[in-house]
């Protein structure tokens, strides 16, 4: 059995080291950084590497906590959407229902309205047909027939 060396620890560092240095050569020759580098801002930046590292440090420690506001922002107006829309829904409920109470206590009320009509109806069509012949009240309700006719003419 052949056993296998580990790679030299130099060797690692090394291939780490022309990784890193490909990795800051293509950002530093990236147009937008260029472009950067050229403004008054990045001049000062780096003229002053401690600040540019304390910004650097701060914005990636950040990262976390604004991210985590953000998605409460989100979640917070996802569930104030979802709240609205069953609060509505209570509401329509509440309303279609007390509206159908409504209907069902009118219709009671119309069907109680009409039978007392029909029955007042037979009540005072019976006592004028007892109490007044047959003849008069034919006479009677001509009389009137002709009255209107003659006022609206």
């Amino acid at each position: 059995m052949v056993k296998e060396e580990p790679p030299s620890t130099s060797k690692d560092l090394q291939e780490l080291q022309r990784r890193v240095s490909l990795l800051i050569a293509s950002v530093q020759s990236n147009s937008k950084v260029v472009a950067f580098m050229k403004s008054p801002v990045g001049q000062y930046l780096d003229r002053h590497p401690f600040l540019t590292l304390t910004l650097l440090v701060f914005a990636a420690v950040s990262a976390v906590p604004v991210g985590f506001f953000l998605l409460l922002v989100v979640l917070t107006s996802l569930a104030a959407f979802v709240g609205v829309i069953l609060l509505e829904g209570l509401v329509i409920a509440v309303g279609s229902f007390s509206l159908l109470c409504v209907l069902c206590g009118l219709g009671f009320m119309s069907l109680i309205m009409s039978g007392t009509i029909i029955v007042s109806y037979m009540v005072v069509s019976s006592l004028v047909n007892y109490w007044i012949s047959p003849r008069i009240l034919q006479w009677t309700v001509l009389g009137i027939l002709l009255l209107l006719v003659n006022s609206i003419s």
